[in-house]
């Protein structure tokens, strides 16, 4: 009949919807749904997920600034210790050297045989380096043919200054807006041979335990510590409730440093910049202002100087 021959392409198809036998439902699975939709936050370029990630983003900034600091921080790279005074009191100090750099042919002294000594008992490695090359390692600080690698710096924390265990009425200084490492140097100088005890530097902003303040220091700063201060107000302030009376070198001031009477006391003597002295709210923290008598050719001292003239003073008002 027609319709039905059996010849090939005479079959008639099948007009009706859905799956054919054999197909395996695979129409059937195609149009099955793919569940809810995901909330609008969960949607990665949806504005609702942005926003919500940028909550986030401050809410961990905020956890994280709550999370106590510990109390020593450290530089991030090592320091070179240049010169002779400042190398063998590193050694003496026991401060962890990590390699000796000695210039060839060098001049030998007491100091030279003495660092070498102490290197070769302690198995620090030691290399005879051109001098052209200690130069660049020492960033032209004058290093007199000696230079050592050493740790990052730790600092103290200033509350470690509080109830310090050195003998003698507590000696503090405490430097504001100073920027010049040598100062530092020279402040760690001055304190160590008027029996101070520590001296405290803001973190930032501020001269920090480098090379040159090492050098200047002439090897004290591997005796006294230097403290850190996060916030250098606050930590005068903590000084105050600890039993010390801050006392601020100007030139504009209460008291000249001949009449000091809290010198016999626990005392932290705070130093401004040469420029801008001391910045104001260190001042309104300052229990008294101090000036150093000069002949008015001379307005004013650098830091190192100025704290060396205060602390002598102190030191023999103290002696008496």
């Amino acid at each position: 009949m027609p319709g039905n021959s059996r010849r090939r392409g005479a079959t008639r198809t099948s007009s009706k919807k859905g799956p054919n036998v054999g197909t395996g439902g695979q129409r059937r699975q195609g149009l099955e749904g793919r569940g809810p939709t995901p909330k609008a936050q969960d949607r990665v370029k949806h504005k609702a997920h942005k926003a919500a990630a940028r909550a986030g983003a401050r809410s961990n900034a905020r956890s994280a600034s709550a999370r106590p600091v510990h109390p020593r921080r450290t530089r991030t790279s090592s320091e070179m210790v240049a010169g002779r005074n400042a190398v063998v009191e590193a050694l003496r100090a026991s401060v962890p050297v990590s390699t000796l750099y000695v210039a060839g042919r060098i001049d030998s002294d007491d100091r030279v045989r003495e660092v070498l000594r102490i290197a070769a008992e302690r198995g620090i490695p030691t290399l005879e380096t051109p001098r052209g090359e200690l130069d660049r390692l020492t960033d032209g600080v004058v290093h007199q043919g000696l230079a050592a690698q050493v740790p990052a710096y730790t600092y103290a924390d200033p509350a470690d200054l509080h109830n310090t265990a050195m003998p003698g009425i507590p000696l503090v200084v405490a430097l504001d807006g100073i920027t010049d490492p040598r100062n530092l140097g020279a402040v760690i100088r001055s304190l160590a041979a008027f029996g101070g005890h520590g001296v405290v530097v803001p973190e930032r902003r501020s001269v920090g335990m480098t090379a040159s303040a090492w050098k200047t220091s002439a090897g004290a700063a591997a005796r006294l510590p230097v403290a850190q201060a996060t916030n250098l107000v606050r930590a005068l302030e903590d000084f105050r409730r600890a039993g010390f009376f801050v006392i601020g070198l100007d030139m504009d001031a209460d008291v000249s440093l001949p009449n000091l009477e809290l010198a016999t006391e626990p005392l932290v003597i705070v130093i401004g910049s040469e420029g801008k002295g001391l910045s104001r709210l260190v001042r309104e923290t300052c229990d008294q202002i101090v000036s150093i008598p000069m002949s008015g050719d001379v307005e004013s001292l650098n830091a190192g100087v100025a704290a060396g003239v205060a602390l002598y003073e102190v030191a023999r008002r103290r002696a008496q």
